[in-house]
């Protein structure tokens, strides 16, 4: 059970699961709906990724200095995952919702066409995931969360 008391991994793991739970409630906010899927769903604010990462690299620095090697590790695997979340990850959902757009006029088409056999068959479509990636702030908000998270476990809660 030492894995337990691993800092770094217990804050990265509060991180990830307090930024999915947060999503319902803002979700919530924007739209007046409520969405239990996004505990499990990628994209959206704030970026669990990026808290993620934040978060270990939080709980390395007070565990082992901002001078220590693993520390310097796991700041640049933050950046790196933070850079991706909002590059290609990004893009690649953007391109989803033009492949997605694409599907569904081509569907049309067919319907149109043919009646596409009464129309059951657009239930077995599957869309691409559109929320792969995350905009800036998702992942700045994300980031700072994974931070402020940790400093607070670490206060009050680890000893």
């Amino acid at each position: 059970m030492d894995l337990l008391l691993n800092f770094p991994l217990m804050a990265s793991l509060m991180a990830i699961f307090f930024a999915q739970f947060i999503k319902v409630p803002i979700q919530y906010l924007a739209t007046k709906k409520i969405d239990w899927s996004l505990l499990t769903s990628t994209g959206g604010m704030p970026s669990s990724h990026s808290a993620a990462v934040t978060a270990l690299a939080t709980g390395v620095a007070f565990e082992t200095s901002l001078q220590s090697p693993i520390f310097a590790v796991a700041a640049v695997f933050a950046i790196i995952v933070m850079f991706d979340a909002t590059g290609v990850r990004r893009q690649a959902g953007e391109q989803a919702i033009v492949l997605n757009q694409l599907v569904t006029d081509f569907q049309r088409f067919v319907v149109e066409a043919k009646m596409w056999q009464k129309k059951p068959e657009q239930d077995k479509r599957k869309e691409l995931k559109e929320l792969l990636g995350h905009k800036p702030n998702e992942v700045f908000i994300g980031g700072l969360t994974g931070i402020f998270l940790t400093i607070l476990f670490r206060l009050y809660i680890w000893t």
